[in-house]
């Protein structure tokens, strides 16, 4: 099931498409002591992936970076559940499905949109298929010249903010916890310690998937865009996040990011959120 329609926009030519998956970048099961940053559709991207503290096993979140001719891209966060190997599988098949459906699509006929709901739907049944209560969050965004559109299943968030710090788009986490927050019946600072705020209530990897689009949206040369699994949610503040952030070159944004969500992992101090987890950024300008 797919939520809120949108206009599709046209794909590119087929050789300049063709040549610019070549240059797709992912990160799956990474361990990464500081961020990548690549050049995609204009902007430059830096991305971190980083598994638990203390955590013996892989890293079950993954990310890429997907180019897709001169003038656009994908960007893709996914947060596998299900536990160690599920999890890291699932979020793998996510990230891979997607980038495999922009492989396979025909820039003739096909659409950017169309796509990657194909991609998100096809990554859907690979996890249901793995079984064993396997799932993943997906944030995906679509990055087409100076117009962005996000996708999102689950609780990976995606944000795009002025260079003074005005936020022009928030996805809602797809949980108990998030829709009381959108409806205004919890704080966001109380939803940081809420006991259910773990609670996920749509994923990839269930019959019943929902597929949240948002519209179109203009970004413009200063705007950041912040896609991010719940590890950097769960230890920094919303305004915490826009203010590392929302200046100075990505790559530092981003390490300004890691280093401080994993000092609170690591150190938890009164008054200010700490959970263990696995954790992956990516920003954009």
């Amino acid at each position: 099931m797919v939520q809120q329609g949108a206009q599709d926009s046209p794909l590119t030519t087929g050789a300049t498409v063709d040549k610019s998956l070549q240059r797709a970048k992912l990160y799956t099961a990474a361990d990464m002591d500081a961020p990548d940053e690549v050049l995609v559709a204009g902007r430059r991207v830096a991305v971190v992936s980083q598994r638990s503290p203390g955590k013996e096993t892989a890293n079950e979140d993954s990310a890429a970076v997907i180019p897709w001719g001169d003038n656009a891209a994908v960007l893709v966060v996914a947060d596998g559940l299900g536990g160690q190997a599920l999890g890291e599988q699932a979020s793998a098949l996510a990230v891979r499905r997607i980038r495999l459906s922009l492989q396979q699509a025909d820039p003739a006929f096909a659409m950017l949109r169309s796509a990657i709901l194909n991609g998100i739907e096809a990554a859907n049944r690979d996890v249901i298929d793995l079984g064993r209560g396997a799932a993943t969050t997906l944030a995906v965004v679509e990055l087409s010249g100076s117009t962005i559109r996000p996708y999102h299943v689950g609780d990976s968030g995606i944000l795009a903010f002025g260079g003074r710090g005005k936020m022009k788009l928030q996805t809602t986490a797809h949980s108990p916890v998030g829709y009381g927050v959108e409806a205004g019946l919890i704080d966001e600072s109380d939803a940081m310690h809420h006991e259910d705020r773990h609670v996920v209530s749509n994923v990839v990897g269930t019959p019943d998937l929902r597929i949240e689009i948002g519209p179109e949206r203009k970004l413009a040369a200063r705007d950041t865009l912040l896609l991010a699994s719940d590890g950097l949610f769960d230890n920094l503040h919303l305004a915490e996040i826009v203010e590392l952030a929302r200046k100075g070159p990505v790559h530092k944004a981003c390490e300004k990011l890691r280093s401080t969500a994993r000092a609170r992992m690591d150190t938890p101090v009164d008054g200010q959120p700490s959970k263990a987890d696995d954790l992956t950024i990516v920003v954009c300008r």
